[in-house]
């Protein structure tokens, strides 16, 4: 009866692995990854060679590169989803660990590209950025912290998890990157209403973020130039919003033509943050619906799954590793078509980048790890732990 209720699955004792892993695991969002990850690749024929020209490197050298990093990315994917609940846990309160020190070392071993911000470590092949990791290793490190805290004589994990949130947001904002500052922040937020938090201490924290973000605009100059340039009407065609907003008109419903684009030989950032204006440039209005309803679906599916949850820890993480794909999937479109102001975000999976890549494969390895379907424990158990 619970098994018809709830829809989980029995455990087969000496069952391998493969077999286990593909009977529970969500399929359709499995195959929405994959489709994804393709699409990233075809666009990425359209929009890099001319960078790679611009570089003088070989026309597909960021295409090759991509597949690489997406095919070391769907691996690790599809090893996390394999684990237990707890094993991926263990691994992602370490991976955070270490995260959070790559981080707070940031100032001294990091670089910024000339780009004004440091970010990234340079590892001479591969340029890796620690706050992409951070977030898929935060949001379980939170949830592990959240649960304990409703066990018999548990500890403060609530107010713990709240610290170390505002310790990561102070370090990604002195990047600064308010932009993952304020994806982490968010997500955190998420998952502590889910944990029960009290409506009262989230209309305090809207305002503490709101009091910050009035600090931050007033304190940076290159946060002011942001918001400055999102508020003001009129946009400069020469910039980037204007080559992007031009493409998406240029583009129609069903675009101007596969390699006809010419957004891309504008926009530096046409194969990363910029890369639905290339898809609705050459591809139009319809299949940019298409990339945004197989974030849709995997989002929708994964809560459904989590409702079945009984386990607080699981049901915690799921829904701040869905909230982090959503989040910053919206951010990036939403900066696109300028209902945001500009923020370097890639599009998971879609977006060229390794650190981006490999850090979406842990986000969705353990988001399917954690939405597999396995035994629940009997309601009776679940309620004896809360006593």
């Amino acid at each position: 009866m619970t098994e018809m209720a709830f829809g989980t699955v029995a455990a087969k004792s000496g069952e391998p692995i493969i077999s286990r892993w593909w009977r529970t695991v969500d399929r359709v969002s499995l195959a929405a990854v994959f489709i994804l990850f393709s699409v990233g690749i075809l666009l990425g024929l359209a929009s890099s060679p001319p960078l790679a020209e611009r570089n003088g490197l070989g026309a597909f050298h960021y295409v090759n590169r991509q597949m690489v990093f997406g095919s070391m990315s769907l691996a690790g994917m599809i090893f996390l989803s394999m684990q237990s609940p707890k094993t991926v846990r263990r691994l992602a309160v370490l991976g955070f660990l270490a995260a959070f020190a790559s981080i707070v070392l940031l100032p001294v071993l990091g670089t910024d590209y000339g780009k004004g911000a440091v970010r990234w470590y340079s590892l001479g092949f591969i340029s890796l950025q620690p706050s992409e990791f951070v977030k898929p290793t935060f949001v379980l490190f939170s949830a592990w912290l959240m649960s304990a805290s409703v066990d018999l004589d548990g500890p403060p994990g609530r107010f713990m998890s709240f610290f170390v949130a505002v310790m990561l947001t102070v370090l990604l904002a002195l990047q600064p990157d308010f932009g993952q500052a304020a994806l982490v922040l968010a997500s955190w937020i998420v998952m502590y209403f889910i944990a029960g938090a009290p409506m009262l201490l989230l209309v305090l924290l809207a305002v503490a973020v709101a009091g910050a973000a009035a600090f931050s605009y007033n304190a940076s100059e290159h946060f002011a130039r942001r918001i400055d340039g999102f508020l003001n009407p009129e946009i400069d065609p020469t910039s980037q919003m204007g080559f992007a907003s031009n493409a998406i008109q240029e583009g129609g419903i069903f675009g101007v033509g596969v390699g006809e684009g010419s957004v891309k030989w504008s926009l530096p950032d046409a194969h990363t943050d910029f890369i639905i204006a290339v898809a609705a440039e050459e591809y139009g209005l319809v299949f940019s619906l298409f990339i945004i309803g197989l974030f849709m679906l995997i989002t929708i599916r994964s809560l459904f799954r989590l409702m079945r949850e009984r386990d607080p820890f699981v049901r915690i993480a799921g829904v701040g590793l869905v909230s982090v794909l959503a989040m910053q999937a919206i951010i990036n479109l939403g900066v696109a078509v300028r209902l945001l102001p500009a923020k370097g975000m890639t599009l998971p999976f879609v977006s060229y980048g390794g650190s981006s890549l490999l850090a979406a494969g842990m986000m969705l390895g353990m988001l399917l790890a954690l939405t597999g379907r396995r035994p629940q424990d009997e309601m009776s158990d679940i309620l004896t732990r809360a006593k």
